[in-house]
């Protein structure tokens, strides 16, 4: 049974990350530092500023720390790196001030895992217990991000028992909050609505958080699926990009602005100035040299 809808959610804005990760074309670091500005001047409470994965993996994100180094925190804006393994996290920890959450991922895919990290899920999870344990002990906030939650492009199916599992780990291991992302795009409303049902059962204490991809066209109907379960914290990214790097075709991360603009009108409250939003999507176009997925930089919000 559905229950009223959150009267506010937060977003937390992975663009800077997850949507620069996926470009063919590394941004040079000036405008990412420019966009990240835009980014939080829109009124977002948190973003994800880069990673610390090695660079010869994902070049695109070769320059994190300079990046992180170089950009001007906002005041109540939460800023999020992503990491990878210990070495990332101790990488990270030499700017510890320019951040305060920190975000650990795996697959609850064994093939997925293996392709995107080149370990087994047993193989990760051992090296994040003592990763995250040491990211707390630090101050930092914790959170876990299992991918293919939803399902899997190379095994299909994957158990919800098999992802909860995965979960109630992170949250041993000191996450305070777990997102479940639908990497590939593979979810559909109704098998969103009954997993965090079932999620915001197993897992009480934690915030539960969504991500999805609009691959299939399906980002924002699961976003509702997942409104109606009672969930209140999503993942997006402005101008819709990003995407997983495994396997080719899967595009982009929800709008960020699409997101926004549905929320509010649904009276759900955000905190976010869409119009300032759209700017910082519409200078991401130029720089990249090519029109973004966004609906509503070709529409316009609603007057």
């Amino acid at each position: 049974m559905s229950q009223q809808l959150p009267k506010e959610v937060r977003i937390r804005e992975v663009g800077p990350r997850d949507g620069f990760q996926n470009e063919p074309d590394v941004i040079p670091t000036a405008e990412k530092v420019r966009l990240l500005g835009l980014l939080s001047d829109s009124g977002l409470r948190r973003i994800e500023v880069t990673s610390f994965v090695r660079p010869d993996v994902i070049p695109q994100l070769a320059d994190g720390a300079e990046v992180l180094s170089r950009y001007e925190p906002r005041d109540g804006v939460a800023y999020s790196v992503l990491i990878p393994n210990r070495r990332g996290l101790d990488l990270a920890l030499k700017q510890r001030d320019r951040f305060q959450e920190a975000n650990f991922f795996l697959s609850a895919s064994e093939t997925h895992n293996r392709k995107n990290v080149n370990r087994s899920i047993a193989e990760s999870l051992a090296d994040l217990e003592g990763t995250i344990a040491a990211a707390g002990e630090a101050g930092i906030r914790c959170e876990g991000v299992i991918s293919t939650s939803f399902g899997c492009p190379y095994e299909g199916e994957v158990p919800p028992e098999r992802v909860l599992e995965i979960a109630g780990r992170l949250v041993e291991f000191g996450c305070a909050e777990i997102a479940f992302g639908d990497t590939t795009g593979m979810a559909n409303p109704r098998q969103v609505r009954e997993f965090f049902e079932l999620a915001r059962d197993r897992l009480p204490s934690v915030e539960l958080t969504a991500h999805f991809h609009n691959t299939r066209g399906q980002g924002l109907a699961n976003v509702l699926a997942a409104l109606e379960s009672g969930i209140d914290s999503f993942e997006s990214s402005f101008g819709e990009l990003g995407g997983c790097p495994v396997p080719p075709g899967s595009t982009g991360n929800i709008s960020t602005e699409d997101l926004v603009s549905m929320l509010e009108e649904m009276g759900v409250r955000t905190g976010v100035e869409l119009p300032k939003l759209i700017e910082a999507s519409s200078e991401a176009q130029k720089v990249l040299g090519r029109p973004l997925g966004a609906h509503l930089l070709t529409a316009g919000p609603v007057d």
